[in-house]
C-alpha cells in the first residue's frame, strides 16, 4: 500500500561536556536560552556519531519489535500486510535502519507514526516519505512541521528546520485513529499538550504494547517543549490517560531508554506529580528559577532518574516555563 501522489525530544539524558553549553542562560525568564545550535552542533553536543551508531533490535512479541540506535525509540509491527514502523530517527541512519527491518522479515515501509514532529523522532520521513511511505501524525505535530522553529531546553537551544512537502503527513488525525493490520487493531491515542502539542501513543492492542514517544522517557527526567505547547499537567494527564488504557502485563516502549512495564510508567507519574506540586508552590512563594533550582526540588529522585548538572537545569527551566506561562 504504497502512496502514488507527492506529498529534546531530544531528552538530555546524558551528560554533555560541551562548551556550547557552559554560557547557557538559566535565568528568571521562562523563554530564556542560551545559545541556539544547529542541527550539526546538536549531533556534537550529544556525541552522536551516525557513522559508528549501530541498529539494535528487540522482539517484544511475534511481528512486533523495538529498534534502538540514535534518538527515539522505533517501534514496528511487521506481518502479511505490511510493516507499520512508529517514529523514524535520521535519515543519515535510514541504511541500517532498513537492513534492521529485512532482518526481521520487512522489504518496505507501509507506514510511519510520528510520535510527534522532533527532528530525533521524524526526520527519517525525509527519506520514508520520497520512498513513498504513508506517513500519520496528530494534527498539531503536522501543522508544526510546516515551519521553523526553535526548541528551547533552556541552557541551550536547537533549529528545527521546516520539513519538505514528501516529509510531512499524509494522515492526521485530531483525538484518536486506530489501524487494522498484521493481524490487529492499533489505537493512535492524543489526550492534548504534553511533551509537545501534538504528541500520539500507539498501542498495539493484539500484542498488547504501547508507544509514548517522548511524553514517556526512560532514561532520564523528561525534555518538556513548553515554547512549543508543551506542558506538564498534560504530560502527566497524558500518561495517566494511557496507564488507564493498558494492564499490568502490557509492554511500555518510551522515547528513549529501555522498554519496560506499566508499573514503571505508575512510577513516573508519582515522581513528576511531586515535583510538579514542589515547584509549583516555590512559584506561589514568589521564587524565582534560579531560587527554585538552587532549592534541589528534585533531589530524592536524582539518583533513580539518571540525573546529571546538564539535565536538571533543562528539566528545571522546563517546568517552570510550563508552570509560569
Amino acid at each position: 500500500m504504497k502512496k502514488t501522489f507527492g506529498s529534546l525530544a531530544l531528552v538530555l539524558t546524558v551528560a554533555i561536556a560541551s562548551p556550547l553549553l557552559a554560557h547557557g542562560s538559566t535565568g528568571p525568564e521562562a523563554a530564556s536560552h542560551g545559545p541556539v545550535m544547529n542541527p550539526d552542533q546538536v549531533y556534537a553536543a550529544f556525541g552522536w556519531d551516525f557513522d559508528k551508531a549501530e541498529i539494535k533490535t528487540q522482539k517484544i512479541a511475534d511481528g512486533l519489535y523495538v529498534l534502538f540506535g540514535l534518538g527515539g525509540n522505533i517501534a514496528v509491527s511487521v506481518g502479511k500486510d505490511g510493516t507499520l514502523i512508529v517514529d523514524d530517527q535520521f535519515p543519515q541512519l535510514m541504511p541500517k535502519i532498513k537492513a534492521a527491518l529485512k532482518d526481521i522479515g520487512s522489504e518496505d515501509v507501509d507506514f510511519v507514526v510520528n510520535t510527534h514532529w522532533h527532528f530525533d523522532h521524524a526526520d527519517g520521513n525525509q527519506v520514508l516519505g520520497k520512498e513513498g511511505s504513508w506517513i500519520v501524525s496528530q494534527s498539531n505535530s503536522r501543522a508544526m512541521m510546516l515551519d521553523d522553529h526553535i526548541v528551547n531546553f533552556g541552557p541551550f537551544a536547537g533549529e528545527q528546520k521546516a520539513y519538505p512537502e514528501h516529509a510531512l503527513s499524509d494522515i492526521t488525525f485530531d483525538r484518536t485513529m486506530q489501524f487494522h493490520i498484521n493481524g490487529q487493531k492499533i489505537d493512535l491515542l492524543h489526550v492534548g499538550p504534553a511533551h509537545t502539542n501534538g504528541d500520539t501513543a500507539v498501542l498495539f492492542r493484539g500484542t498488547n504494547a504501547v508507544h509514548l514517544g517522548d511524553v514517556f522517557n526512560n532514561s532520564g527526567y523528561p525534555f518538556i517543549d513548553a515554547d512549543n505547547g508543551g506542558d506538564l499537567a498534560g504530560m502527566i494527564a497524558f500518561c495517566q490517560a494511557v496507564h488507564d488504557a493498558i494492564d499490568d502485563q502490557t509492554t511500555v516502549i518510551p522515547g528513549h531508554g529501555p522498554v519496560t512495564d506499566r508499573a514503571k510508567l505508575a512510577r513516573y507519574i508519582e515522581v513528576l506529580t511531586i515535583i510538579q506540586g514542589r515547584v509549583q508552590a516555590l512559584i506561589d512563594d514568589g521564587k524565582s528559577l534560579q531560587d527554585i533550582m538552587a532549592a534541589k526540588p528534585t533531589a530524592e529522585f536524582d539518583s533513580e532518574f539518571q540525573a546529571n548538572e546538564m539535565m536538571l537545569p533543562s528539566f528545571l527551566s522546563r517546568v517552570y516555563a510550563s508552570l509560569t506561562r
